[in-house]
């Protein structure tokens, strides 16, 4: 089954296949790596942009670099808005240390207009760069965000245009183009698939985890919790998968 699975995402058909090189959001978590992983599978070039908003697990930042390189990206930008933790107070778990993280979805884990501000940063970059494109890693199963829908990204892309057309219009700016996984119906089973189909054993250095480091021992691997409801989601895309799960889990 995992063989077939593979041979059918080993020449994938996506409306991706019109561009050349693309602003990729990257945090350095299953999703987005495998999402880069595509593009660099359909044959684009890559520019990678992660950020540093306050979340309790930054250390993903480090895992962020090492994929960037390993995925021979064109550009890799870190952009510290970690101020933005001073304005969520307690809307959220994930930039909120005294807030218990849940193992199922709960919308405390949404955190506010984060897409919006991290596809919105990303297209200022892409417009200097001059490239039309932006992706982010919302895949098919993510639709209980609000942010990871198709709708949202229509919009988004309208709003965007909007506040540029000007200039579009003057041929001084490209017209922004977003795309995730999930307008193309891919879910989190599938999109991993194409990430071991280009990384193979590497993509289990991705980062899910909503907590920090994990590792108490001085082990210089870090280690995943295993317990929070990222974790869970991994766990789940990868036994779907029929891949053997390598990720290193503080509990099994």
């Amino acid at each position: 089954m995992l063989l077939l699975l593979l041979s059918l995402i080993d020449k994938p058909s996506s409306p991706l296949n019109n561009y050349t090189e693309a602003v990729c959001v990257f945090s350095g978590g299953l999703d987005s790596v495998s999402t880069a992983s595509y593009l660099k599978k359909l044959g684009l070039d890559i520019y990678l942009i992660s950020f540093n908003y306050g979340q309790n697990g930054s250390n993903e930042l480090k895992i962020a670099k090492k994929f960037s390189t390993l995925l021979k990206s064109k550009g890799h930008k870190i952009i510290d808005i970690s101020f933005l933790k001073t304005l969520y107070g307690n809307t959220n778990v994930l930039t909120n240390s005294r807030s218990k993280i849940p193992d199922t979805f709960d919308y405390s884990i949404v955190v506010p207009l984060r897409n919006t501000t991290f596809i919105t940063l990303a297209s200022v970059w892409a417009i200097s760069l001059k490239i039309p494109l932006i992706v982010y890693g919302a895949h098919a199963g993510d639709q209980k965000y609000p942010d990871c829908r198709p709708s949202f990204v229509k919009s988004l892309e309208k709003t965007i245009t909007l506040s540029e057309i000007d200039g579009i219009k003057l041929g001084l700016r490209k017209k922004i183009n977003i795309w995730c996984p999930a307008m193309d119906n891919l879910d989190k089973t599938k999109l991993l698939l194409i990430g071991y189909n280009v990384l193979g054993d590497k993509l289990f250095q991705s980062w899910s985890c909503y907590r920090g480091n994990n590792n108490n021992k001085g082990d210089k691997v870090m280690v995943q919790c295993g317990v929070c409801e990222s974790c869970i989601n991994r766990k789940k895309a990868i036994i779907k998968s029929g891949l053997v799960d390598k990720t290193r889990y503080a509990s099994i």
